[in-house]
């Protein structure tokens, strides 16, 4: 596995464990902020799909890097995990000279960029993990521990062996 399919495999694993604490949060005294970081994931989402379609060199349809409305949780656990999974084997098949090759785009703002493929994936990489970040730092304001989303973690617990060092 090379390291940007090993980052977004751990993207795709820290979103799963992050959505599936967020669902045990029931109490209506949390709802808001339950709602707040169900608008952060929805964010890192559409961000997500704005860059997927450049990649792939096609219209995105988002006027902004977050929907008017917010999704149900559970759907948009469905979503990440689609996205991710598409990162996932983009990354695994993606060849060092298309990770040169520049992209020009409009940012939802109207704004002319040019990345790279390689900084857009990375770009992708680090957006997530400073929102998820910020997730984390809403759950610990309603007293609960976020899970931990280290790329260490990951990857001794998607090999194991490496515990046997």
């Amino acid at each position: 596995m090379n390291t940007l399919q090993s980052l977004f495999a751990q993207k795709s694993w820290s979103n799963n464990e992050l959505f599936n604490l967020l669902a045990t949060v029931t109490s209506e005294q949390h709802a808001a902020a339950v709602h707040t970081a169900t608008r952060t994931l929805n964010h890192i989402y559409v961000v997500d799909r704005i860059f997927q379609a450049h990649l792939l060199g096609e219209q995105h349809g988002y006027m902004a890097t977050n929907t008017d409305e917010t999704p149900e949780l559970g759907q948009l656990q469905f979503s990440v995990a689609q996205t991710d999974a598409w990162f996932v084997r983009y990354a695994s098949t993606v060849t060092g000279g298309q990770l040169s090759e520049s992209i020009a785009f409009r940012f939802t703002d109207g704004d002319a960029g040019t990345m790279t493929r390689e900084e857009i994936l990375v770009h992708v990489i680090t957006h997530g993990s400073y929102h998820r970040g910020n997730v984390g730092q809403m759950l610990k304001a309603i007293s609960i521990a976020p899970p931990r989303d280290l790329y260490t973690k990951f990857l001794h617990a998607s090999e194991p062996a490496r515990r046997r060092a």
